[in-house]
């Protein structure tokens, strides 16, 4: 899993952002082509977000994110690659990899 991480709401002028849609696209059809790409997308804002609790078999609801942090998961895509190596070079093609981070962790087996 690739977890695309940024700074929310970060001002981007309108060009760079129109170039970095560009380039994730491309990047997107590209790992759809190689059929490493499974599944992604963005995410809403974290002041959508609602956190889920369960204590003493009551449940806490809360608003917004689950962290107060700089960055936030802006997005994620899940791939299938042969290994770590081959992930890592996926991951560092993507776009977002040039103005944020990439996190990728793998998957539970079973």
């Amino acid at each position: 899993m690739m977890l695309i991480c940024g700074v929310e709401n970060e001002e981007m002028p309108a060009d760079d952002f129109a170039k970095l849609q560009a380039d994730t696209e491309e990047w997107i059809k590209e790992m759809d082509g190689r059929g490493v790409r499974l599944f992604g997308n963005r995410l809403h804002p974290t002041d959508t977000a609602t956190t889920v609790r369960t204590r003493g078999g009551e449940t806490l609801l809360s608003d917004g994110p689950f962290a107060e942090t700089k960055e936030q998961i802006l997005g994620f895509d899940l791939i299938d690659c042969a290994d770590l190596e081959e992930a890592l070079e996926i991951a560092s093609r993507h776009p977002c990899a040039g103005i944020g981070a990439i996190e990728v962790r793998p998957l539970w087996e079973g």
